[in-house]
């Protein structure tokens, strides 16, 4: 009679290859921990034998790291199949990247890619766990910007797990593995990475997971996870090639990610589900659907719900190139500094008509823009349900100071002369002569910069000006609205929606069809849009389709 859980069919192999145990503790076998002697040739030694014991008996090794500063310096370790390592826990496992005899080369703590180690399909890594300890990549400087400049940079994973990980300060993406099948992303804190990213390079994120190698499907959950201050996105999936099928099989659950350039990205996955996550003080957008990827591909048939999105400094969801579907459900947009929603034309990537995006039961409210604003053409759309509020904040008028009361912070203007409407400049472009700087927000005399980059020490894009030094800031948009038509908009139904102002009056229509846009065959019916300087603006006459029972209709 066969072990429980062991093959009646297969020969199984009862004890370890000698000398590649089961369990080891890697002060044992050469790792000294000490902060001072470079541990990375004891690593890769440790990990390529219990590669082989692996590859000899299919048993799974353990390397425990007790706590200390492993110092691995100067090559990174060639990762193998069946090999996990495990800390003592962040604050006492540190794994300290650095480059100080090789500056030519990026020092990975792991990898295993296609082009350094032709892994594919057929040559992959598998049942390999990381946990518990962390991963600083402070010491690594290149003169160039390296993609593989990251802290762990595995590719073709069966099988991974990656859990309550710290990494932070790599110069590229801090996780950035791609093609994980079966795999789990859970508990990982990553700061400050991709440093070294100018912000036009590829990669650079916190997460960041290259996708499609595997085909249609990529089994892969990430989870509980947060990214703060990351150059490019906090996390991100990317198809690879352009000529790979979109896959599926993605879920992005319970994460937070704040003050990267974006917060999460979908650069073509298929059905991709994010859901319970906080994106918050991103400087470009929360969430972000476009073509940026290296195929060039956006993310389709996604679905977004029951997140928080507040506080970006752009757009709250940007949604760019989509051919669609898309869902957009049950979540808070609120306070960011442009539109709420954002469906426009990045210039690159898919260039027809997103077909079948439903945008369904968000509340949308006090974004600095329009709460949903369409710049590019929709096919069978759905905005239903939604609660539209006090969007339009960026109302007030241009203005300029000078003098005793003007002072001036790395992220700080203050006038003590000023009475502005708070969050009247939020996003707005304050300018002291060549100097300029993003405003995050503001109160009646205090403007609040955003950072230049992520991870940034100021808002400036020069040295911040001397005080007294004349400043000047622009105007708002004349015309902010609930639901902007500004494109091609067809046989859509926008039904159900509440939208009005309710503590500023900033909104200054509920619904308006601007001269570029248009309603063709669109059933706008059952809503509220009482509540506006003025209910529905119709710059261009809808044709045909069904306007019915819409209170306060102004036709």
């Amino acid at each position: 009679m066969s072990r429980k859980g062991l093959s009646t069919t297969v020969p199984q192999r009862l004890t370890p290859v000698a000398g590649a145990p089961l369990w080891c503790d890697a002060l044992d076998f050469g790792l000294t921990g000490d902060g001072v002697t470079n541990d990375q040739p004891a690593l890769a030694a440790l990990v390529e034998r219990l590669g082989d014991g692996y590859a000899a008996d299919g048993r799974a090794r353990v390397i425990y790291c007790p706590p200390g500063i492993y110092s691995i310096r100067d090559a990174g370790t060639v990762w193998r199949s069946g090999v996990s390592l495990i800390g003592a826990g962040s604050a006492a496992t540190r794994f300290l990247l650095s480059n100080e005899g090789n500056r030519s080369d990026p020092v990975p703590l792991a990898f295993w890619t296609t082009v350094q180690h032709d892994a594919d399909r057929d040559r992959h890594i598998a049942d390999c766990t990381f946990a518990d300890f962390e991963i600083d990549g402070s010491g690594v400087g290149m003169a160039q910007y390296n993609y593989l400049a990251k802290g762990l940079g595995l590719q073709y994973v069966v099988r991974g797990v990656f859990r309550n990980l710290y990494i932070h300060h790599t110069g590229a993406t801090g996780l950035g593995c791609d093609f994980l099948q079966d795999s789990l992303i859970d508990g990982v804190v990553v700061v400050g990475c991709g440093r070294l990213d100018n912000g036009e390079q590829m990669g650079g994120a916190g997460i960041g997971v290259g996708i499609g190698g595997w085909g249609d499907v990529e089994r892969l959950t990430i989870a509980n996870c947060t990214t703060l201050g990351n150059g490019t996105n906090g996390i991100f999936l990317e198809l690879q090639k352009d000529y790979w099928p979109p896959p599926r099989g993605f879920r992005i659950v319970g994460c937070h990610s704040q003050a990267n350039r974006f917060g999460i990205s979908d650069w073509g996955a298929d059905g991709l589900i994010v859901s319970a996550c906080t994106l918050t003080n991103n400087l470009e957008a929360g969430f972000d659907v476009s073509a940026n990827g290296t195929a060039g591909i956006a993310g389709r048939g996604g679905l977004l719900t029951d997140c928080v999105i507040d506080r970006n400094v752009g757009d709250g969801i940007s949604m760019g190139n989509t051919p669609g579907p898309y869902a957009i459900r049950g979540n808070r947009i609120s306070r960011n500094g442009g539109y709420g929603y954002h469906e426009h034309d990045l210039g690159h990537g898919y260039r027809g008509a997103a077909e079948d995006v439903v945008i369904q039961g968000n509340h949308i409210w006090d974004n600095a823009l329009d709460g949903i604003r369409i710049d590019r053409p929709m096919i069978d759309a759905a905005v239903v349900d939604n609660r539209i509020r006090d969007n339009g904040r960026r109302s007030a008028p241009a203005c300029r100071g000078s003098g005793a009361t003007v002072r001036y912070a790395t992220r700080q203007v203050t006038d003590g002369t000023a009475d502005w409407p708070p969050g009247g400049h939020r996003g707005k472009v304050v300018r002291v002569d060549s100097r300029a700087a993003v405003v995050a927000d503001n109160t009646g005399n205090e403007l609040s910069l955003a950072e230049v980059r992520p991870d940034g020490a100021t808002g400036w894009n020069e040295a911040t000006p001397a005080p007294g030094t004349p400043y000047e800031l622009p105007a708002g948009p004349p015309e902010r609205a609930g639901i902007a038509i500004n494109a091609p908009f067809d046989s859509a139904t926008v039904r159900g929606n509440r939208i009005w102002h309710r503590d500023e009056h900033t909104q200054t229509y509920g619904l308006w069809i601007t001269e570029a846009g248009s309603c063709v065959s669109c059933r706008v019916e059952d809503n509220d849009v009482t509540g506006n300087e003025a209910a529905i603006r119709l710059d261009t006459p809808p044709i045909g389709g069904r306007w019915d029972r819409n209170h306060c209709d102004e036709r």
